[in-house]
C-alpha cells in the first residue's frame, strides 16, 4: 500500500477518508456523494473532495454548478475544498499511473487540514480507484436494486437465486483491503446501499434484498438504505443543491415530501456510517 498519499501531520488528526466507489456507471455515486459531502458540512465538518473520474468529473461539475448558482443568487453556501483529478497527455501507462498517484498524493496533502475526505471514483477498472479503495477508511457502494447491478458484486445463479462467486470488483476490495491491514490500518468499513429503490412493493424487490443478505454474510459489507428514485435529485444537480440545502426549498412554503423523504434517506445512511449525531471535535 501506498501510505505515503494521507500525510501524517505532527498533532494533527488524520481525514477520515469515504470513498464512493464501484466500478458500474448510473448507480448514483457522484449524487450519493454530493449529499455526503453537504451533510457533514452542516454538522460542522470541515469537508475535503476528490474527483477521480478524469474523463466525466460529475462531482467536479456539480460542485461548479454550486458555486456558480452561489455567485448568480447572492447566497451562501457552504462549499468543499475540492480537487480534481484530470486526464494528463500521458505517452504511457507507465507514466499515467506515475502522474495520478503524484496528483492524488498531492490533493491529500493539499486537504489534510479536513475532517473529511470524500472521493467519487469513475464507474470503470482504474489505477487511480485503486488507490483510493486501499486510502479507504468507509466504501460505500451504491448499487441499483436490480440483477443487472448484483453481478457487480457476485455471480449469481439466476435461476436458484444463490450467489456463485465473488465478482472482480468484491476481490479488488478485498486485495485493497489485505494491503490497509498490512500497512498496520484499520480495515475499511465497506457499505452497500441500494440505491434508487422503488417505493413499490414487489417480488423483484424481496428477491434481491434476500441475496445482498446472502452477499452481506459471503463477501463481507454491511448494507445501508440508499436513496429512492426521484426526480428531485436530476433536478438539483443544474443549481449544485442537495435536497439537505434551504435554497432547495421554496422561499415561504414548507418543505415537498419529497425533500421530506429524501433528507430522512440521508439520516438513514448517516446513521448506518455512525455519523448522524457527531460533531467535530
Amino acid at each position: 500500500m501506498d501510505g505515503s498519499l494521507i500525510p501524517e501531520t505532527p498533532g494533527q488528526a488524520r481525514p477520515y477518508v469515504i470513498v464512493v466507489g464501484n466500478e458500474k456507471g448510473g448507480t448514483g455515486k457522484s449524487t450519493t456523494a454530493m449529499h455526503l459531502i453537504v451533510a457533514l458540512m452542516r454538522l460542522g465538518y470541515k469537508l475535503g473532495s476528490i474527483d477521480l473520474d478524469e474523463r466525466q468529473g460529475t462531482l467536479t461539475r456539480y460542485i461548479d454548478n454550486r458555486r456558480a448558482y452561489a455567485q448568480a443568487s447572492g447566497q451562501t453556501l457552504a462549499m468543499p475544498k475540492h480537487r480534481h483529478i484530470e486526464r494528463g497527455g500521458d505517452k504511457t501507462k507507465t507514466s499515467a499511473e506515475e502522474r495520478g498517484r503524484a496528483k492524488l498524493r498531492q490533493a491529500f496533502q493539499d486537504l489534510a487540514d479536513c475532517n473529511f475526505v470524500i472521493i467519487d471514483t469513475p464507474g470503470s477498472d482504474t489505477y487511480l480507484s485503486h488507490l483510493a479503495h486501499q486510502n479507504a477508511d468507509t466504501l460505500i457502494t451504491p448499487l441499483n436494486d436490480s440483477f443487472v447491478d448484483i453481478d457487480m458484486l457476485a455471480r449469481i445463479d439466476r435461476e436458484r437465486r444463490e450467489v456463485q462467486a465473488p465478482s472482480p470488483y468484491s476481490k479488488m476490495v478485498w486485495e485493497n483491503n489485505n494491503r490497509r491491514v498490512v500497512a498496520g490500518l484499520p480495515p475499511v468499513d465497506w457499505i452497500v446501499m441500494r440505491n434508487r429503490l422503488t417505493h413499490i412493493e414487489s417480488r423483484n424487490k424481496r428477491e434481491i434484498a434476500g441475496l445482498m443478505t446472502q452477499l452481506a454474510q459471503r463477501i463481507g459489507f454491511r448494507v445501508a438504505p440508499g436513496l429512492g428514485e426521484r426526480v428531485i435529485f436530476r433536478e438539483l444537480f443544474l443549481k449544485g443543491l442537495t435536497v439537505l440545502d434551504d435554497a432547495a426549498q421554496d422561499p415561504g412554503q414548507p418543505p415537498k415530501p419529497s425533500h421530506i423523504s429524501a433528507r430522512a434517506e440521508i439520516d438513514a445512511l448517516l446513521e448506518t456510517i455512525g455519523l448522524v449525531h457527531t460533531a467535530p471535535v
